[in-house]
């Protein structure tokens, strides 16, 4: 059952815009689903004071830094997203892990320093064209799961989603098919039945992400035990993310 969308706004919209943006959307959202808006740093302030107290609307960052505080020029740490109003963030972007090399390890700090300061995880992964041609996609997914949630205990599995997004497909235009994405999904589900419970795949979260518009939003609605959907570029016009809901 979809009950989950986020947007992943990406490096767009200033803070004024923003409030363009979520004076457009906000009257108009239905609430039929959870709705998750990851903004820039830039506009938190704007998305908290606009989105407090909205049915079903919650405010997400699209990344955090592993330290608590110290000299990190121009990061952001746990306690200040908590305090600014945020309740997920994004980590593991594919975008990050290969332009700043984020790796399993520096994930796996990640998560732990926003599972410290009450902050939800969007967990991204995915495999690349190359895993995926040479049929290793099952692997990778294996492999950047075990490294992120290394260490973590059960009951925390309850603050993560998980976002498989193939890297080829990222602002491409190309998706996987229908098919591919529940096959995905349920590898996921395995993987977290192995290292943790039958319960814990069950319970998990896990939404697709890559290329998702509102021509194609629909060929996916049906995937079995998909949660939701991470939408990046098409959700920055707010009237076509309400027309991607719409269609869900």
């Amino acid at each position: 059952m979809i009950s989950i969308v986020i947007a992943n706004l990406k490096m767009n919209l200033t803070p004024s815009e923003t409030k363009d943006y979520l004076m457009t959307l906000l009257p108009r959202f239905d609430g039929k689903v959870d709705l998750t808006l990851c903004l820039p740093y830039t506009s938190l302030a704007v998305g908290k004071f606009l989105c407090e107290g909205k049915k079903a609307v919650r405010l997400g960052s699209q990344n955090i830094n592993d330290e608590e505080e110290g000299r990190s020029t121009g990061e952001i740490s746990g306690r200040m997203l908590k305090d600014a109003g945020v309740d997920y963030t994004i980590v593991g972007h594919s975008e990050r892990r290969k332009r700043f090399k984020e790796d399993g390890k520096c994930i796996n700090r990640k998560i732990k320093s926003a599972l410290k300061n009450g902050l939800g995880i969007i967990l991204c992964v995915g495999e690349s064209l190359a895993e995926r041609n040479t049929l290793k996609t099952f692997v990778s997914l294996k492999e950047q799961i075990e490294e992120a949630l290394k260490g973590l205990y059960e009951n925390e599995l309850e603050r993560i989603i998980i976002a498989y997004e193939p890297i080829w497909a990222i602002g491409s235009g190309k998706t996987p098919t229908a098919k591919e994405i529940s096959q995905a999904v349920k590898e996921i589900r395995r993987i977290i039945k192995d290292d943790f419970s039958q319960s814990a795949s069950e319970k998990i979260n896990v939404v697709y992400g890559g290329s998702i518009d509102s021509k194609n939003i629909k060929q996916f609605t049906n995937c079995k035990n998909l949660n939701g959907f991470l939408i990046g570029g098409a959700s920055i016009d707010p009237n076509n993310l309400l027309k991607i809901i719409s269609l869900i």
